[in-house]
Order: structure tokens, then C-alpha cells, then sequence
């Protein structure tokens, strides 16, 4: 599905575009909201009613027409409310992407662990996307794919809106070689390399964890030894499908968790707690190959970033 065009009336603020909310015309007769601030109280509760008021009078919520609303104003269905977000407190990566191409059309950059693709959570300023659209004054940039905030390498960002949906869909079709670099245990019972499948879901205990489950699989990837230096090795990982925390879940599974992996086996640190910026997730999306689909080009794009080797211990 693409997304609506942005409101060129809303400007960008400090990187960040605009959020939208949909006021619902409600039925004749009724009236559940006096006022916006109601609404944005009750439908947007995250936020608190005394929030929304600070936000109001700061004029950081905006009407269609980019102009800010006032506290007091009264509710009008059928219309929208463009809002930016903003944290209190949020934690900052210390830790800088490098960009490694940029055309009219594309944008690849090595992303460094620990750093978002896009906000969410609490990070709206420490994440790639708002970094590179204040560095490079780019307020259209959109990411094509995602890998996770602990995993560091290659991301795609489309420059253009009008670009976006050919080259998302060069992922959806699988029409792009992915290779990562992994660093996990050495174990010589397992064989390799090998491809590992599997069926994965979402685990009930934990929103933010993926598992293996039964059933006709719905996950693979090619896995190959790369070096060993004792108790560790590092590894190649070939994803041929692009499952929510995919990698890690199949080397957990073979009894080869990666070294600093927070969450596989078992969760070490919660999402929202401190990171240890000295322990990152040993993972790297290494490599991408692909046809452009705007210019035709044969294109391929390597990470200059490696991995850490841990501990002997």
C-alpha cells in the first residue's frame, strides 16, 4: 500500500515530518469531543491531556492549512490535525552513519549498531532516517527496507517518493542478493555450510521477540564458515526471505546464538533498558546486489564497517 502524499503546506521540523491524525465525523446529533484537546486526550493517550495542552499552545499541532491550533479550539469532524513528535528524554547513539552513495534516486549508507532506521520508541532524533534528513536536507528521503536498530551496515533510502514502491518492491520480489557477516560460537557438529528453514512467528511471551514454530516453513537462509579464532567463528549468512529478527533466530535454533545478542537465546536486556555500547550485536549487513529498476544499472554496494571480534571468555 503507498502512503498518502505529504501536506506540502506542513514543513519538517528538526528532521522530523509531521505525524497525521484523522478527526471521524461523528453521527448527527452526537457530540463526544468539545474540543481537540478532548480528542487528542482520549485518542492519543500516550500523550497526556496536560502534554497535548503544552503541545497546543507551542503550536506544535498544526490544521490542513499549516496553521497552528489554538488550546481552546472546538472539535470539527471530517477534518485532520498534523502533529510533531518529541521525546522528554532520549537516549543519544554515540555513533555516526557514514554515507557511501548518493544519487538523484538512491541513498546507501553504513549504519552504525545501536542506531534506528526510523523513529519509534525512544528515539525520534536518534534515528538514521531524521540524522540524514537534517544532514543532507533531504525532507523526502524514505528507507526502502529495515534491519534491526542492533544490527549495523548497508540501508537503501529512496530519495524520491515517486521511486519508492519500484524499489521496495525489488525486496518483496526477491530480487535482491543480501549477504551478512555474523560472529557466534564454534561448534564442529555443526555442519557447514548448510541452509537452515524454518517456520518462525511471533513470540506470545514477548512483543518483541520472533521464534520457530510447526508448520511448513516460511524462513530460509544459506549459512557458510568464514574463519574460526577459538570458541568463536565468523560466519556468512545468506537471507533468502527477510523475517523480523531472521538471522538470529536461525543461528539461536543450530545452538549458535550471535555474541551480543540481547534477546536470543534468552533476553538479557529488555528494549527500554540501558544499552552496553561496548557489547554490540555481532551483525553486518555486509553486502547488496540488484538491478535499478529507475536506471536499470547493475548495482552493488559493500559495507566498510567490520565486526569486533568479543572476548576469548
Amino acid at each position: 500500500m503507498s502512503r498518502p502524499p505529504r501536506n506540502p503546506l506542513i514543513p519538517m521540523r528538526h528532521g522530523v515530518s509531521a505525524s497525521c491524525v484523522a478527526l471521524p465525523q461523528p453521527p448527527a446529533g452526537t457530540a463526544p469531543w468539545a474540543s481537540v484537546l478532548d480528542f487528542l486526550a482520549q485518542r492519543l493517550s500516550r500523550v497526556d491531556r496536560a502534554a497535548w495542552a503544552e503541545r497546543l499552545a507551542r503550536g506544535e499541532v498544526l490544521d490542513e492549512l499549516g496553521q497552528p491550533v489554538a488550546a481552546d479550539a472546538p472539535y470539527r469532524g471530517g477534518t485532520r490535525l498534523h502533529y510533531y513528535r518529541t521525546l522528554e528524554a532520549e537516549p543519544v547513539v554515540p555513533f555516526s552513519e557514514t554515507v557511501l552513495h548518493q544519487d538523484a534516486h538512491l541513498l546507501v549508507v553504513d549504519k552504525p549498531h545501536f542506531l534506528p532506521v526510523t523513529p519509534g520508541g525512544r528515539y525520534v532524533q536518534q534515528s538514521l532516517l531524521v540524522r540524514l534528513k537534517q544532514r543532507l536536507d533531504l525532507p523526502e528521503l524514505s528507507p526502502i527496507h529495515r534491519i534491526d536498530r542492533e544490527t549495523a551496515g548497508l540501508v537503501m533510502l529512496s530519495v524520491r517518493p515517486q521511486d519508492r514502491a519500484a524499489y521496495q518492491a525489488l525486496f518483496r520480489e526477491r530480487a535482491v542478493d543480501k549477504l551478512y557477516e555474523a560472529i557466534a560460537p564454534f561448534d564442529p557438529a555443526v555442519a557447514m555450510p548448510r541452509v537452515h528453514r524454518s517456520r518462525m512467528g511471533e513470540d506470545p511471551q514477548a512483543f518483541y521477540r520472533m521464534q520457530e514454530t510447526d508448520g511448513e516453513a516460511n524462513s530460509e537462509t544459506g549459512i557458510e564458515l568464514l574463519e574460526r579464532r577459538g570458541a568463536w567463528a565468523r560466519y556468512r549468512l545468506a537471507p533468502v526471505t527477510g523475517k523480523r529478527h531472521q538471522l538470529r533466530v536461525h543461528m539461536t535454533a543450530l545452538g549458535l546464538p550471535l555474541a551480543g545478542d540481547q534477546f536470543y537465546p534468552y533476553v538479557r536486556r529488555g528494549p527500554d533498558e540501558p544499552e552496553d555500547f561496548a557489547d554490540p550485536l555481532r551483525l553486518l549487513a555486509r553486502g547488496i546486489a540488484f538491478t535499478d529498476p529507475v536506471t536499470g544499472e547493475p548495482r552493488r554496494f559493500d559495507s566498510g564497517l567490520s565486526l569486533d571480534w568479543p572476548s576469548p571468555a
